[in-house]
């Protein structure tokens, strides 16, 4: 198992590879299709969004409510597929880790080689055992959105997989 830091520095990312186990540390941030398309629309229309994206790790997940006593509930990987429409536009921005579960498109992973960006993958059906991992949740904006607003995770060997690669090397293409 190899041993990450968020937020990841790029020697990380170029040390990584498609296949290897990780165990992720740090703080990242959570974002599932009704906050990608909230993000995707300001930056359409020329707006700032409402987290610095540039270095950072984005966790489609939508967590299930804690329990008393507990940081949070069950918080499983969402299908990436949904995201696809706008991971470009942050890729761009300078987004460099997405964690969710499922393959992804072509232009995404044009785009994660041209910005050295990796898309590592949670084991579906885990959600318990990733909630373990988590020991602070902070709610960062679109809380209208309820478990599909944003968050900021603090995460301590977290669990994961390096799906595709900043080389485009893809788990899902052997």
């Amino acid at each position: 198992m190899k041993k990450i830091t968020f937020p990841i520095t790029d020697e990380q990312i170029s040390s990584l590879r498609c296949g290897d186990r990780v165990l992720a540390t740090g703080y990242l941030y959570t974002a599932r299709d009704a906050a990608h398309k909230r993000m995707y629309d300001l930056l359409q229309s020329g707006e700032s969004l409402p987290i610095d994206v540039k270095g950072q790790t984005i966790y489609y997940v939508g967590a299930a409510p804690a329990k008393p006593g507990s940081v949070i509930g069950p918080c499983g990987p969402t299908s990436s597929y949904r995201m696809d429409k706008y991971a470009p536009s942050l890729l761009d921005l300078g987004l460099k880790v997405m964690i969710g579960k499922g393959a992804r498109g072509d232009e995404v992973i044009e785009s994660m080689i041209r910005n050295r960006a990796v898309y590592l993958i949670a084991v579906g059906g885990a959600a318990a055992l990733i909630a373990g991992s988590i020991r602070k949740v902070d709610l960062i904006c679109y809380e209208d959105l309820g478990t599909e607003a944003i968050y900021r995770y603090e995460v301590e060997d977290m669990p994961l997989i390096v799906a595709i690669d900043s080389e485009g090397n893809n788990i899902y293409v052997r």
